[in-house]
């Protein structure tokens, strides 16, 4: 028969009324929210089979968060580094991702007056999954190229432009000029010269 858990008392009102806090959010990540819960459904009496059914997991995924919590209390509510999922942005990360988004790419090619070059060839010239990665981490976020994806997808942030045809990487290219104009202007087709004409007779 599986031993019973419960959760410690509250070390003082303050720890109690975080735990109760956190358990009523509607905007804490939601693994916090249920783990809270767990604590305050077992500090009303609960057994662990009990919590189980009223939100709906296993009962020793109970047992094992309560166990957690009596060991290392609020710290207990999260993941040990490197378990779990990824650790979530805050909210000015994802704020400076997407500002990085609609930033210039470091690398992008420039006219100079007589051709297009690169003042930094090995920064991206363009924004992608990948380069967006690594700039962000760069700049000390971390966050890796789904994760970036499914953020700019939510936020309706365009990460993919449309290279025009003045941005070519061949060294040998250069943006075309405009056209000189005809020595000689062209003649409307069907008419001919009064010269062609004067010879024909």
């Amino acid at each position: 028969m599986p031993k019973l858990v419960f959760a410690r008392a509250p070390l003082d009102e303050a720890e109690e009324r975080q735990v109760r806090r956190l358990a009523r959010s509607r905007h804490a990540p939601g693994d916090w929210i249920r783990r809270a819960r767990m604590i305050g459904r077992s500090w009303d009496g609960l057994r662990t089979t009990a919590i189980a059914a009223e939100l709906g997991c296993h009962p020793q995924t109970v047992r094992e968060r309560l166990a957690r919590f009596n060991a290392a209390g609020l710290d207990g509510l999260g993941d040990r580094p490197g378990a779990g999922r990824k650790r979530r942005l805050t909210e000015a990360e994802r704020s400076r991702l997407i500002a990085l988004v609609k930033t210039e790419p470091p690398g992008r090619l420039v006219w100079d007056g007589h051709r297009m070059v690169a003042p930094r060839p090995d920064e991206p010239a363009h924004w992608s999954l990948d380069t967006l990665a690594e700039a962000a981490q760069a700049r000390g976020i971390r966050v890796g190229r789904s994760q970036i994806r499914r953020i700019l997808k939510a936020e309706g942030v365009r990460w993919r432009r449309t290279r025009s045809w003045a941005e070519s990487t061949d060294p040998e290219f250069a943006p075309k000029g405009p056209g000189s104009s005809p020595s000689t202007p062209s003649r409307r087709p069907g008419r001919r010269s009064s010269a062609s004409t004067s010879s024909g007779r």
